[in-house]
């Protein structure tokens, strides 16, 4: 199983990754273990998307990141 998921830190600031433990990788950003979202701690989980095709799920993030999928995520997901 593999998960796309949302984080909202601290001043509204915004995350979309991808992991197999979602729990786990929350935990990671939440003790600063990465660089990317360290300084914008604590992390909450606003919402999550479970997919048992990796490729989907891979395919899924990179649409959230792109122009039309912060638009996607803006008015459905956040």
């Amino acid at each position: 199983m593999r998960y796309v998921y949302l984080l909202e830190g601290r001043e509204s600031e915004r995350y979309v990754g991808a992991t197999t433990d979602l729990r786990r990788r929350l935990a990671e950003h939440n003790a600063a273990k990465s660089i990317q979202t360290a300084k914008f701690m604590p992390w909450r989980l606003v919402t999550y998307v479970a997919f048992s095709d990796d490729g989907k799920a891979t395919a899924f993030e990179r649409y959230l990141k792109s122009g039309s999928g912060h638009a996607f995520a803006n008015k459905r997901l956040w």
